[in-house]
């Protein structure tokens, strides 16, 4: 792919150690429902040269428990996959204990996060994702077990800065990760209120860091760039990055923050549409043999069109034909119509992804009234299935 030469970075980030693992750079996959499976995180990896940390699609501790069928799918790691990072999704601590159990002792996965930052309507109404953590009492029975049944692997979470702005728990929540030997901690700079919209508060990243020196603490929020990678680092002091929306049609943003935090002036990449076209089609490749059906992997694969096709100029009537189809042959026969030689949109390493707010929390009934009682939350709160 083509590059361009860039700045040479003011900021750099130490190794960032997970129990065992060196990370190096700092950089994480955020865990993506839908999106974080085996064939999206082998094109962010072999883009990053195998180097950072990528996280599955949330696991639901429950699903994996009684060893649902799609669970056992999701939880599968390419034998290049190194650690295998599973992120699991769960309010009933004993429910989640035995996950992490099964986890160490099947020889599951080398690293384990918990989710406490998922916003989605389905989750936080069951009292899970970045709901959990204003039930102080229950994060650190969950968190106590997790830690307690992983043995030798490394546990950390994920959170947000709280359910909205008369409800923050983020430092609450990083002290009692890192009492309950949680490895590190990462900080979406939102509340459940703000979902996806508004800016992220880094802010918030840099006073958690400030708060708990013992662990390392990673940023999540508006990494568009490599050079909002590097910033966040400079302005927060945080130890690494956790990147989501900004790689969707994107994956070689890895490639990006792996030349920015070694500081490469230029390896910058920014691929003409014929270099994105091939990509495309690879991960539509990638996704039929994972999945065991062309159709079926093509089909999903027709959510990640439009970030691939972001700032290019492709009209209305060719992107919805590419968003239907259904065959490799189809899609590659589409995109040989485009004018291929186009170079990489200005702009285009914009946001991209869900950028609307949403100020409705669902919570269950009750949930705000006391910070600390957890009655009522139990094994029946758990999602049945994987990934969102």
């Amino acid at each position: 792919m083509s590059t361009l030469t860039s700045p040479a970075p003011d900021a750099t980030a130490a190794p960032l150690s997970i129990g065992p693992h060196t990370v190096a750079p700092p950089v994480v996959l955020a865990p993506m429902a839908g999106i974080t499976n085996a064939p999206f995180r082998t094109l962010c990896r072999e883009f990053s040269g195998g180097k950072g940390l990528f996280v599955s699609e949330m696991i639901t501790t429950r699903a994996l428990v009684e060893r649902n069928e799609k669970t056992m799918q999701l939880i599968h790691f390419d034998a290049t996959e190194t650690p295998r990072s599973i992120q699991l999704y769960g309010v009933d601590p004993v429910t989640v204990g035995k996950a992490v159990r099964m986890i160490a002792e099947e020889d599951l996965a080398d690293h384990i996060d918990l989710n406490f930052g998922c916003p989605v309507p389905k989750v936080t109404r069951k009292g899970g994702g970045s709901a959990l953590p204003y039930k102080r009492n229950l994060l650190r029975a969950i968190v106590r077990e997790a830690v307690t049944g992983a043995g030798d692997l490394p546990v950390t979470m994920k959170m947000r800065k709280g359910i909205d702005d008369d409800h923050l728990t983020y430092l609450d929540a990083g002290r009692i990760a890192v009492e309950e030997g949680v490895t590190a901690i990462a900080l979406h700079g939102r509340t459940t209120a703000q979902h996806y919209g508004g800016t992220a508060d880094w802010e918030a990243i840099a006073r958690l860091k400030e708060h708990v020196p013992e662990i390392p603490v990673l940023g999540n929020g508006d990494i568009w760039s490599a050079e909002d990678a590097l910033r966040m680092v400079r302005e927060t002091g945080c130890d690494g990055v956790v990147v989501g929306r900004g790689c969707l049609g994107r994956p070689w943003l890895f490639a990006d923050l792996v030349a920015a935090f070694e500081g490469r002036t230029d390896a910058f990449v920014r691929p003409t549409l014929r270099e994105v076209a091939d990509v495309m089609v690879r991960h539509a490749t990638l996704l039929g043999e994972w999945i065991g059906d062309e159709a079926r992997g093509v089909i999903d694969f027709r959510k990640h069109v439009a970030w691939y096709l972001k700032g290019f100029a492709v009209g209305s009537e060719m992107r919805k034909r590419l968003a239907i189809t259904s065959s490799l042959e189809a899609l590659r026969a589409g995109l040989d119509e485009l004018d291929l030689d186009q170079p990489w949109p200005a702009g285009a390493d914009g946001p991209r992804g869900r950028t609307s707010g949403n100020n409705r929390v669902v919570l269950p009934d009750g949930w705000l009234k006391d910070p600390y009682d957890c009655a009522g939350v139990g094994e029946d709160a758990e999602l049945d299935t994987s990934g969102g």
